[in-house]
């Protein structure tokens, strides 16, 4: 990197007189990256430059000359920075053994694409695939990815090979909007982007070779570690390390360490009745380590009781918990999420949530269930496999009721959750059994928090639901999930979730349910485009309200609809339709009354009637506040398109910019990316071409991650517009294409006419 732009950054940083992570905030931008430009290791993009000048208050045009200079003297191959992830979970304290093994794996990194780990369930093979992992992290700078594979988790499907990459490939960094779909284009990119790259992934738990064969990499120099208890003899080019129970010295020291120390008695026998097995060696070691009395005979006298098998240790530290313990463990091995919480696991047994943590940290302390972060709870595989056996024994525990009452628990929670997010979506949703603690929420921050914390396992809740036909949860869910969906995206997985769980709508029987879930479907594929489809399910979720005299429910929906009419082109139909709703407003519902103004508003701007949508929306905002800040968004947005119709651009640039701080306060990433593209826009309109860029940037990375196709195509138009006034025509046909092709793959049409138009202007 050329030593004028490192210098330059550097007194821009001096001037501004931050700190590295103040100044990282300031530039939307992290800290290891601002490290990386500064010292020298990496050119940073144009609109970094362009916003460490602003921090500075200088001209970023003197820069641009050494920017280039120095971007055209690095190699043109080099992948873009990302911030560097570490998925790895956390290593085993002092782990003990495998010498040879890991000594084997650490060299393999050296010389070797891939290793496959293969053994026994419990034999240790994702230990010391982490443990080698850990200590390769200085050796593979660019990140270290783990993703279990759930090859032989029991009451789960292996992760098919699409949706690994699909995961593996937005670890490195890229957007969800830009993943393809095919499992061999995903192949090929998550292969393409390793190459640049040195990068260390663990794929653990591993069903068969079919499952990995398309996630190895290529040509570079990352490394990749598979564990599977098959051995991967149809993978070529692939190095297999064979783990067997360990040896007895081995062994010996693992049991010592993990037992606190030593103890009078025959440990050799311990160890030939945990056949040698480490995971076996842990929770006999576990269980002498809580009893300070007890010598190695009576930990010998305890295991005689049973058979000389594996599976006996397990069974002999179970017969040590007393009835509730055992149940609490039971119940563990039916959970379909990776982890849970005091207050699930306080709802799946229905006790008190003080019982239920002092349950959870007596299984801890035995070894039969892990706490790899404060108050989460998991289980290893073999472990939830002996529960599940054990509740199939004891015939007190069935999936359907498990499922049930996890389901009541997140939707208890979701609800909560959305009496602090939104006002305004009336959805029917019903909990037969409240839980009996749920987690309090001192505010919206707190209720997001916990939303994100436990996405991924009401999302694996909802799956279990819909395959067990548990219909009230999986509709609510589907649902509810409509709060965390509108702020983090994810609209293709949404439509997906509400299209499988409308069979169950339609079982429940209830007509205002069904109503609701039609409306969310509609919504939904109106943000992918899909107009008539979503025309089609709006008009039944009306037809449905209107019948069920859910008025508040019907105005909605009319609303939806004229927004779908405003992005088909016909917005004099969505006035109308807009009218109509107006007319169903009850006069004591102000939140429904400013959204359908917020609406008309927008309608009236597409037609050019600037005026009328000032008027419709001049005093929403301030009725909005309080009541519903993404309505108060709404108008702002409404209030800058049309001051930007009339020409007032000063004025569009500062509603633009009070609605994207409502949207960075909410954390609607989605919306925010959608006033940052109004504020580009209207910065452009007051020839501050150089400042709109980093804005322009932003909003599309924001809608790339979040993986919305309709904002992200619009977003794209309006960046392409301002390259080419600015007089950059490159860069325009380049976003004039990424729109084009946007446009076609989700069949966008309304929005290719202007792409294609662009495109040739550019060309």
């Amino acid at each position: 990197m050329g030593e004028e732009l490192v210098d330059g950054l550097r007194q821009l940083r001096d001037l501004t007189g931050r700190s590295l992570r103040e100044l990282a905030r300031e530039v939307n931008g992290s800290s290891s990256s601002l490290s990386r430009y500064f010292s020298g290791q990496s050119v940073p993009p144009w609109p970094t430059v362009v916003a460490l000048c602003r921090a500075a208050g200088r001209d970023p045009r003197p820069m641009r000359g050494m920017w280039e200079r120095a971007r055209s003297g690095s190699r043109a191959s080099a992948p873009v920075a990302a911030p560097v992830r570490n998925d790895l979970p956390h290593d085993i304290a002092a782990f003990t053994g495998r010498r040879q093994e890991l000594a084997g794996l650490l060299a393999a990194a050296r010389e070797s694409a891939t290793v496959a780990v293969d053994g026994m369930g419990g034999v240790g093979k994702s230990a010391l695939a982490v443990h080698a992992a850990h200590l390769l992290t200085a050796d593979f700078p660019d990140g270290q990815i783990y993703l279990d594979l759930h090859g032989f988790t029991p009451g789960r499907e292996p992760l098919e090979p699409a949706e690994a990459l699909r995961v593996l490939v937005t670890a490195l960094g890229l957007p969800p909007g830009r993943v393809p779909e095919g499992t061999a284009e995903r192949a090929a990119l998550w292969r393409s982007e390793l190459a640049a790259r040195r990068v260390v992934v663990v794929l653990d738990n591993a069903a068969d070779a079919g499952q990995v064969r398309e996630l190895l990499p290529g040509a570079g120099r990352s490394f990749t570690v598979i564990t599977s208890r098959r051995r991967m003899v149809e993978l070529h080019g692939v190095l297999p390390v064979s783990l067997d129970v360990l040896p007895d010295d081995e062994a010996a020291d693992l049991f010592v360490t993990s037992a606190g120390g030593a103890r009078p008695g025959d440990v050799g026998e311990v160890l030939r009745r945990c056949g040698n097995l480490p995971l076996a060696i842990r929770v006999a070691a576990a269980r002498l380590r809580h009893r300070p009395a007890w010598t190695l005979d009576t930990l010998l006298e305890r295991l005689r009781e049973g058979e000389l098998a594996v599976p006996d240790v397990f069974e002999m530290s179970l017969r040590q918990l007393d009835p509730a313990q055992r149940r609490m463990f039971r119940l563990l091995g039916l959970v379909p999420g990776d982890d849970i919480d005091a207050y699930g696991a306080a709802a799946l047994a229905v006790i008190p949530l003080g019982d239920a943590r002092s349950l959870l940290e007596d299984l801890v302390d035995v070894h039969l269930v892990r706490e790899p972060a404060a108050g989460r709870y998991r289980m290893h595989d073999l472990l939830r496999q002996a529960a599940r056996t054990d509740a199939d024994r004891a015939e007190e525990a069935d999936p359907v009721s498990v499922t049930a009452r996890l389901g009541d628990y997140y939707l208890s929670g979701m609800l909560a959750a959305k009496a602090l997010t939104e006002t305004l979506i009336p959805l029917p949703v019903a909990v037969a059994h409240r839980p009996p603690a749920l987690p309090r929420f001192s505010g919206y921050d707190q209720a997001v928090r916990w939303m994100d914390a436990e996405w991924g396992n009401l999302t694996a809740t909802f799956w279990r639901a819909v395959e067990l036909r548990v219909d009230a949860p999986a509709v609510g869910l589907a649902q509810l999930s409509t709060i965390s969906n509108a702020r983090r995206g994810g609209v293709v997985q949404h439509r997906r979730e509400l299209e499988r769980s409308m069979p169950a709508a339609l079982r429940l029987g209830d007509r205002r349910t069904l109503a609701s879930h039609r409306y969310l479907l509609g919504v939904t594929l109106m943000r992918l485009g899909r107009l008539e489809e979503s025309a089609t399910e709006l008009r039944s979720a009306h037809l449905l309200m209107a019948e069920e005299g859910d008025t508040v429910g019907e105005v909605l929906a009319l609303h939806q609809l004229a927004e779908s009419r405003v992005y088909a082109g016909d917005a004099e139909d969505a006035v109308g339709l807009l009218h109509r709703a107006a007319a169903l407003v009850p006069t004591d519902h102000a939140a429904l009354r400013v959204r359908v103004s917020g609406g008309l508003g927008q309608a009236l701007v597409h037609l050019g009637r600037y005026d009328e949508a000032r008027e419709a929306v001049a005093e929403v905002p301030e009725a909005a506040r309080g009541l519903d800040l993404q309505t108060e968004r709404m108008c702002l947005d409404v209030l800058g398109w049309a001051a930007l119709g009339q020409g007032d651009a000063e004025a569009a640039l500062d509603f633009a910019e009070r609605s994207t701080r409502i949207s960075r306060t909410t954390r609607h990433a989605v919306f925010a990316a959608v006033s940052l593209t109004d504020v580009a826009v209207a910065l452009r309109r007051l020839g501050r071409a150089e400042e709109a860029t980093p804005a322009h940037a932003e909003a599309v990375e924001i809608l790339e991650r979040t993986g919305e196709p309709h904002w992200l195509a619009r977003s794209l138009l309006a960046y392409a517009e301002s390259c080419l006034a600015g007089g950059d025509r490159d860069a325009a046909a380049r976003h004039f294409r990424a729109a084009t092709e946007l446009a076609s793959a989700h069949a966008l049409d309304y929005l290719l006419p202007s792409a294609r138009s662009g495109l040739i202007q550019a060309s």
